[in-house]
C-alpha cells in the first residue's frame, strides 16, 4: 500500500476489498441466485459453511438477519440492512454485526456470461487490513460456491 497523502488521511482504496469474477451465466440467473433466500442460503459463505435465513427483505430499508453456522459448530449471527436494490445491477447492504462494512455487489453482462463485482468498505484501513486475512479468501470460496450452484441444473 502507498502512503497516505497526508498523516490522519485514509484513501478510500485502503479501507476496501475488492473481488471479482466472470461467471458462467446469465445475469437475471446470477442475479436470481442472490435475490431468492433460498438459493442465496446454499451458497452465501465460505467453504463448509451452512445458512439460517432469518429475514431477507431485499429492498432499500429492509433487513437480512440470519445465522452462519460453521464447519466447527460455531454459529455467526449476522445483521444487515439493505441501502439500495437494483434489480439485476446493484445491491449495496450495511453490514451491521462486527466486522461493520458496505457491501456493494454488481452485476453485469460479460458476454453471455456476468460480471461479479463485490465491493467491501470498512471504516478504517486498520480494519480492512485485519479483516482482509479472512475475507479475501472467505470471497474467493464465496463465488466459488456460487458458481457451482449456477452449474447445477436449474
Amino acid at each position: 500500500m502507498s502512503e497516505a497523502p497526508y498523516p490522519g488521511h485514509e484513501r478510500a482504496a485502503d479501507r476496501e476489498l475488492v473481488t471479482s469474477r466472470v461467471i458462467a451465466a446469465p445475469r437475471a440467473r446470477v442475479y436470481e441466485a442472490f435475490s431468492d433466500p433460498a438459493q442465496l442460503a446454499r451458497w452465501w459463505g465460505p467453504a463448509g459453511f451452512t445458512n439460517t435465513f432469518e429475514t431477507f427483505e431485499l429492498r432499500a430499508g429492509g433487513a437480512w438477519r440470519f445465522v452462519m453456522h460453521g464447519p466447527d459448530g460455531v454459529d455467526y449471527a449476522n445483521e444487515s440492512v439493505f441501502v439500495e436494490v437494483l434489480p439485476g445491477q446493484r445491491v449495496v447492504f450495511n453490514h451491521l454485526s462486527s466486522p461493520a462494512f458496505e457491501m456493494s455487489i454488481t452485476f453485469s453482462d460479460h458476454g453471455p456470461r456476468t460480471a461479479v463485482g463485490w465491493r467491501q468498505r470498512f471504516a478504517s484501513a486498520e480494519e480492512c487490513r485485519r479483516i482482509a486475512v479472512i475475507a479475501v479468501p472467505a470471497n474467493e470460496q464465496n463465488l466459488d460456491r456460487l458458481a457451482a450452484l449456477l452449474r447445477e441444473p436449474a
